[in-house]
């Protein structure tokens, strides 16, 4: 496990890393953190590892950046773990007044970041992809449209993981994977929004990232 014991690991994102961490489920949620963090402390019982969840629904990155001082760099962490994207991609297809097109995406990524390693250089990086679980392609559906732009942000990701050293782990293609075997419903009721089992999905190519 590359994570060692007395360090700490922030999670931050849109709905999905939020998943009520700020109500009943806090402080951690209960969706892909909190079963991070349980597999960690089951798996790993005499690592103290402080796991902090700063998730906030329907965020796009520039709702990040807005909150990075408060919610990431007071934190001090030395694992930092991002996953953020769908809402910016919506943003585009329902014509917000503050769309979120890839290259506005791409720089208010990359200004967070930057200032997260101008504060700790030392912090390391976990780039978790935006990810759709749907297979539609119909030129003529809003989930078609969805699945024709993602890529476009997931390039963006990949870009920048590549350019900070990140750990990268690529839901949008292991969601995409399941799919060839498994009905949507295994893993959300709506595309956006992971069930249970879509979490843990998520948590275990997490953990396999960190333990790698």
């Amino acid at each position: 496990m590359r994570i060692k014991s007395n360090q700490t690991i922030l999670f931050i994102g849109d709905s999905i890393t939020d998943c009520g961490r700020r109500g009943m489920s806090a402080p951690l949620g209960d969706g892909y953190v909190k079963l991070f963090a349980d597999m960690l402390a089951i798996r790993h019982p005499a690592k103290k590892v402080t796991v902090i969840n700063k998730g906030i629904g329907g965020d796009k990155v520039t709702g990040l950046r807005t909150r990075w001082n408060d919610d990431v760099i007071r934190h001090r962490p030395d694992w930092l773990s991002i996953k953020i994207g769908i809402n910016d991609l919506h943003s585009v297809l329902r014509q917000d007044p503050e769309p979120v097109p890839p290259r506005i995406y791409e720089g208010a990524y990359r200004e967070v970041i930057e200032r997260t390693r101008d504060a700790f250089p030392s912090c390391r990086l976990l780039l978790i992809d935006p990810f759709y679980i749907s297979t539609d392609i119909s030129p003529t559906s809003f989930r078609g449209d969805v699945n024709r732009r993602l890529p476009e942000y997931l390039r963006v990701v990949a870009s920048l993981g590549r350019a900070y050293g990140a750990l990268h782990v690529k839901t949008h293609g292991l969601f995409q994977r399941l799919l060839k075997h498994h009905e949507p419903d295994m893993f959300c009721a709506e595309p956006v929004h992971p069930n249970l089992t879509g979490h843990l999905v998520i948590a275990d190519a997490v953990y396999a990232a960190l333990g790698a």
